[in-house]
Parts: C-alpha cells; sequence; structure tokens
C-alpha cells in the first residue's frame, strides 16, 4: 500500500507516522517550507518526503492519498488526483480507521475551540482516558499511533469534513453556522451547511446530536436529515425537545440520561456565546454519563481560551481585550455582545467576502471607535464611516495601538476583535494575537 500524504503540517506528519507503522509505503509532499520541527520528525522516522514542490511521478502513483485540509480541491495536483480516481481523504478519516475509540467532534463557525477544549477539560477531570485532537491538540493519526485514548475530543472544520466518508462520531456537535470561507463553497451558504453536517454521516441511534436550536440554518437543514441519533438541542429557551436551556439564571439540562442544572453565574465563562459553549460541553459529558457533581466542577473552573475574548491588561483605565480568533462577523458580534463598557474595536485584514451589517447595530449601541488594521481597509472605512464618532486608518499593530490610546478613555475597553483572517500582517491569528498582547504590555512598560 503506498500512501502519499500532501501537506506536512501536524496532520500530515502524524498521518505520515501511522502509515509507517502501519507497514505502508509512504511519501509526504509539501508545496512549501516544512517547519525545522516537522521536517525532524520524518527525518527521524525515515519518512521520504519533499518540499516546495510536488513532483507528479511521486504523488499519481498513490494507493492513497491523505490531503491537508488547508490544501482546497481546486489544487491543480488534488484534480490530478481526482482523475486518476486515487481516494482522497482527511487525516481523521484515515486515523479512525485504526481505532475503537469513542469520537466526541464538535464543529461550527464560531464557538468549536472553547467547546472543544472545555469538553475535554470536563472528561479529564472526571478521570477518562480522554486524548484532544483535530484544530486543537496533537495529530490524531499520530495519538492513535503512538498515544492511544480511549476518548477522543475533535475539534473538525468544514475542510476536514470534505474528506471523510466512513468516520463516525459517537457525539455530534454543531455550534452554528454563519457566513465563513464562502470562497470554498462558490460563495453559496448551503453548501457550506452541507459540509458541516456531514459531521452526522454512519450516526445510529446509539449515538448523540447537539445542537443549537435557535440557529436557522441549523434548524432548516435538521429537517432534511433523516438521522437515528438522538437529539439533545440547547438554545435560551426551553422548547418542545430542548435538552439545555437558561431559566431565571439558572442552566439546565434535561436528558434521557439525567437532569442537573447549576446557576449561570457560577460558569467559569463569561458572555452568551460562552453559555451555550457550555449548554454544548455538557451536554456531551451527560451523554457519557460523566457525574454531574464533577460536570458542574469542571464548568466551574475551566480557564477561559487564548486569543478569545482573552483579558490582557489595564492601562490608564482602559481594559485590553485580545479576540484575535475572532476572524468573521458572527465572531465580532459575539465578543461585542459580551462587552458592557465603552469600545474602542480594532477591525482589519483579509476580507473573506464579510457583511459587516450585521454587528452594525451592536456597533452603534457600544462602539466610541474603530481602528481599521490592514493593508486594504477600503471596504470598513467605507461600510463604518459616520456610524461610530471616530474612524482611524491604519497600516500596522503600532500604528493601530497608537490610535487606539489615542481614542480610549479610562473606563473603556481596547478590543481586537477582527472580524478578518490574519494574513495580511501577521501569520495566523496566534501570531496577531501574540503580536497584540506584546503591544500592550509594551505600554503598560512605558508608564
Amino acid at each position: 500500500m503506498r500512501l502519499v500524504v500532501l501537506g506536512g503540517g501536524e496532520s500530515g506528519v502524524g498521518a505520515a507516522v501511522l502509515g509507517k507503522d502501519k507497514g505502508m509505503e509512504v511519501f509526504l509532499s509539501d508545496f512549501g517550507t516544512l517547519s525545522d520541527h516537522y521536517r525532524g520528525i520524518l527525518e527521524e522516522e525515515g519518512i521520504e518526503f519533499e518540499e516546495g514542490r510536488h513532483t507528479r511521478e511521486k504523488i499519481l502513483n498513490a494507493d492513497i492519498v491523505v490531503k491537508s485540509p488547508g490544501i482546497p480541491p481546486t489544487a491543480p495536483i488534488v484534480k490530478e488526483i481526482v482523475e486518476k480516481k486515487i481516494p482522497v481523504i482527511s487525516e481523521i478519516e484515515f486515523a479512525a480507521g485504526y481505532t475503537d475509540a469513542k469520537m466526541v467532534c464538535i464543529t461550527g463557525s464560531n464557538g468549536k475551540t472553547t467547546t472543544t477544549l472545555l469538553t475535554y477539560h470536563i472528561l479529564k477531570k472526571a478521570g477518562m482516558d480522554v486524548g484532544l485532537a483535530g484544530n486543537v491538540g496533537k495529530s490524531l493519526a499520530l495519538q492513535v499511533s503512538r498515544d492511544p485514548h480511549e476518548v477522543y475530543v475533535i475539534e473538525l472544520s468544514s475542510f476536514q469534513l470534505e474528506n471523510m466518508y466512513r468516520f463516525k462520531a459517537n457525539i455530534a456537535v454543531i455550534m452554528n453556522i454563519t457566513p465563513d470561507h464562502l470562497d470554498r463553497y462558490d460563495n453559496k451558504m448551503e453548501n457550506y451547511a452541507a459540509a458541516k453536517f456531514r459531521i452526522l454521516q454512519n450516526q445510529t441511534e446509539d449515538d448523540f446530536f447537539i445542537y443549537w436550536q435557535d440557529d436557522p440554518l441549523i434548524t432548516e437543514q435538521v429537517k432534511r436529515v433523516q438521522g437515528e441519533a438522538l437529539r439533545l438541542p440547547f438554545g435560551i429557551e426551553k422548547e418542545e425537545e430542548t435538552a439545555a436551556y437558561l431559566d431565571n439564571g439558572i442552566v439546565r439540562f434535561t436528558t434521557p440520561m439525567g437532569e442537573w442544572e447549576i446557576p449561570r453565574d457560577k460558569l467559569s465563562l463569561a458572555g452568551l456565546h460562552n453559555l451555550y459553549n457550555s449548554m454544548a460541553a455538557g451536554l456531551s459529558a451527560t451523554a457519557l454519563h460523566i457525574k454531574k457533581e464533577s460536570i458542574k466542577s469542571a464548568l466551574e473552573d475551566f480557564e477561559a481560551v487564548e486569543h478569545r475574548l482573552e483579558y490582557v491588561d489595564t492601562i490608564g483605565g482602559v481594559r485590553y481585550v485580545n479576540d484575535s480568533k475572532a476572524t468573521n462577523v458572527n465572531s465580532t458580534w459575539y465578543a461585542l455582545e459580551s462587552m458592557h463598557t465603552p469600545v474602542v474595536l480594532i477591525l482589519g485584514g483579509k476580507d473573506k467576502g464579510n457583511d459587516y451589517s450585521e454587528i452594525e447595530p451592536l456597533v452603534r449601541e457600544k462602539v466610541k471607535g474603530i481602528v481599521c488594521m490592514g493593508l486594504h481597509n477600503e471596504k470598513l472605512l467605507d461600510f463604518f464611516e459616520g456610524k461610530v464618532p471616530e474612524i482611524r486608518d491604519t497600516h500596522s499593530l503600532e500604528e493601530a495601538i497608537k490610535a487606539c490610546r489615542e481614542i480610549a478613555e479610562d473606563g473603556d475597553t481596547v478590543l481586537l476583535s477582527p472580524c478578518c483572517a490574519s494574513f495580511d500582517l501577521f501569520k495566523s491569528y496566534e501570531d496577531r494575537g501574540e503580536q497584540f498582547k506584546r503591544a500592550v504590555k509594551g505600554v503598560s512598560g512605558e508608564l
């Protein structure tokens, strides 16, 4: 069996190691440059690889191809592979074929990282043998091969779900579906939603489907899906099938596996979006028969995710909050919804076809100034001009911080919640967040 892996990041290198351990002939190809870390692993494992190119002769003789989720299906080499009828699967699909572990899988446009980490925290604290994989944690394939667990909590993007076919989630969670990555889906929301709903494929009556009942796209899609899994919807109001809801400040869980409750103000994570994240994680743990006392304790002591509404510092009475992970409009909506002071909002980056009208009411209500930070801010400037007391055009982090200091006053919050991808000025949203935090600490050091 000849395995070709496209992409030499965490998932690709993990898949290559698993393939090697299963006795396959493995070749990894990355069109970019490998990091020293991953290059070192491949060399140590004796796995053949190339970087900076895709050698067709070494790829098109594969029996199976594991493709990095970041490589679009329109890439020339992928088109050639498909034309030759060589199966293309994701690393998650590949790894799942070699384990009987339970799979708790979480997807959605926003909130999936926090929900994944929160679910993992609950299960780990309860004493389960659990691994963290997908977009967070270590490669599922590498764990299956070298560090196996009885349960995996996996964050799945629509890109990963595109190339999953036989995989089955024992617990499937869809947090929400809002416009994101539409350039990958012919700018059609229905295509994007369909990709997300692949998380339900192959589920049986022994499995669970957890979802936000107030999302119109999800509820519309749910009507079309004839799944056998037990449905556990969550939302603010109690409806006929609602399994988690808010009742006078109490979060109530009502499922066939048991009923329990927790005061909302006891949850470690604040904000409406985090209420939903806590509901989804609590339902997943309940489905796995974790004791309610253990779930409640974990929901009370979980620490927030880095780069997601992360408090950085207070300088001169101004709070600085890092929400660099907000790479789409809906994420920024949630961030603004949780703000209770006047906001100086940093927006900008690589626009993915954003419609900023979704956040306009909250911007008018809560934002005293917008600082645009990007190489091309024209769309933001055109949309928000005249809708806030002050708007600035900046093209670097240093310029943006300077502008924020000029606008913000004692009692305000400077919120980095960009709405956009980071790739114009930064390597990633993590890089953007880290640089923001360093810059804020630098301001503190000047005073």
